[in-house]
């Protein structure tokens, strides 16, 4: 997932990596080439391989949504890791065209599930989900559109059926805190939490038990 970051104190944009590595799974260890774009910068390994201990290495059955995918690591993590199916939403061309290139290169080892990548707004494309139609979503718009992360956090809520094990993952920055970001959906509760830089994670899980 992407998101921008704080200024660094000399004023410079801090220089995204140009690959990054699927941790876990089929792919395991296979790169994803990460282009320069402002505010892109992928989930680190050390924050996704925390999250997937949270979750499982294994998420057979699972239907899943990386919106604002961005590199796609976390929708690929989820494929490489056995999930039936994994939609991937991106409205940026470019990072749009990457992922179709890092997925095709992902395909001479083929994952079990279905993996989608559309190049559609992601918030437009939740509202029209059905109640209870996905397992997984994973969250991680630009931080400063806080307004974003809180429609998809409460879009979120009403798509997602956690029951197999799934859940809602939410990365958000440093200065918002995480009773802020609980209090957008009180029939869920941030049962699993990080903090790893200027970066806060919760992973939801519903309250209806």
């Amino acid at each position: 997932m992407n998101k921008p970051t704080k200024p660094a104190s000399s004023g410079k944009r801090p220089e995204p990596p140009q690959k990054i590595r699927i941790i876990g799974g089929v792919w395991r260890s296979r790169l994803l080439s990460v282009l320069d774009l402002p505010g892109l910068r992928p989930t680190t390994d050390r924050v996704r391989e925390t999250l997937f201990n949270w979750l499982g290495q294994d998420l057979v059955g699972l239907r899943c949504l990386d919106l604002f995918a961005g590199t796609g690591v976390l929708g690929f993590e989820a494929a490489s890791r056995h999930a039936s199916s994994v939609t991937l939403l991106e409205k940026d061309k470019r990072a749009h065209a990457k992922l179709l290139a890092n997925y095709a290169l992902l395909q001479s080892s083929p994952a079990p599930g279905s993996v989608q990548i559309v190049h559609r707004d992601s918030l437009e494309f939740l509202k029209q989900q059905a109640d209870r139609s996905s397992n997984l979503i994973f969250i991680d718009p630009p931080f400063q559109e806080e307004g974003l992360l809180n429609q998809a956090l409460v879009e979120a809520a009403r798509v997602c059926d956690d029951s197999p094990g799934g859940g809602i993952y939410v990365e958000f920055p440093s200065s918002r805190s995480r009773d802020e970001i609980e209090a957008l959906v009180p029939e869920w509760h941030c049962g699993k939490y990080l903090e790893a830089g200027q970066v806060k994670a919760c992973l939801f899980r519903s309250k209806r038990g």
